[in-house]
């Protein structure tokens, strides 16, 4: 959050907002981990998608183990 708060990607779609705020949240993962799950879910392009990982906790499970 930090990061797209201080428009560390200058080019990026995130540069163009500032008014961030954390919706859905999986604590304690290493970086590329948290990384690799941001861009699986970017890459869903499914707010049903996003909407499900709030609703459903199973789902952010599936997504820690699969990109372990």
């Amino acid at each position: 959050m930090n990061q797209h708060k201080s428009n560390k990607f200058d080019d990026g779609f995130t540069a163009k907002a500032d008014d961030w705020e954390v919706f859905f949240s999986i604590p304690d993962l290493e970086y590329k981990q948290a990384r690799d799950i941001e861009s699986h879910i970017k890459k869903m392009k499914s707010k049903k998608y996003v909407l499900d990982l709030k609703k459903y906790k199973e789902m952010s499970g599936k997504l820690i183990e699969k990109y372990k």
